[in-house]
């Protein structure tokens, strides 16, 4: 199976929690006004590597925490995307997706879309939702605006709504500074 690729970073630690292999993909339909990355929208640019070939490459990086995808829009290669998911979980990597899409349209899609379906069940955490340039916000933790969510995906997909993801770190500070 292949991906159209935008582009890969292989060790990133601004990409979501931890030392990530991040892989973004080409084509998106979304088209935010103020997009990170306008280059990644056309479906026909980037270039077509195979899933395997990304096997490799998130193989070779002995550091990493996690594997987040990225684009363009991952969800437009959902099958794929999926299929590395799973990959990257049987390695015990956390897997993090960005979609302009939010989690409740991504519940819809994945009544009829088995690729979206399969990819969502794959996912540890997603940040949901487009970019909205009158909401941006540097401060923010991995996403760039104010309407984005970083999603549990797994306790949203136990719950069939979106459950807020809690970063383990602020929780055990939260927990030191009440005792």
């Amino acid at each position: 199976m292949d991906v159209q690729l935008a582009g890969l970073v292989e060790e990133s630690v601004v990409d979501g929690p931890g030392m990530r292999f991040v892989i973004f993909t080409q084509g998106c339909e979304h088209h935010c006004v103020g997009c990170h990355n306008p280059q990644t929208h056309d479906p026909n640019g980037g270039e077509s590597v195979s899933v395997d070939w990304l096997k490799e490459r998130i193989d070779a990086q002995k550091l990493i925490r996690g594997i987040t995808f990225s684009g363009g829009e991952p969800f437009m290669q959902a099958e794929a995307m999926a299929e590395l998911a799973r990959y990257a979980k049987g390695k015990k990597l956390h897997t993090l997706a960005y979609t302009g899409y939010t989690f409740e349209e991504l519940l819809v899609m994945s009544k009829t879309d088995n690729g979206v379906r399969d990819f969502l069940s794959s996912l540890d955490m997603i940040v949901d939702g487009p970019f909205v340039l009158a909401e941006r916000d540097i401060t923010l933790k991995f996403r760039g605006s104010k309407n984005q969510r970083l999603l549990d995906a797994v306790k949203s997909l136990a719950q069939g709504k979106a459950v807020l993801w809690e970063d383990p770190n602020e929780v055990m500070l939260r927990q030191f500074h009440r005792d």
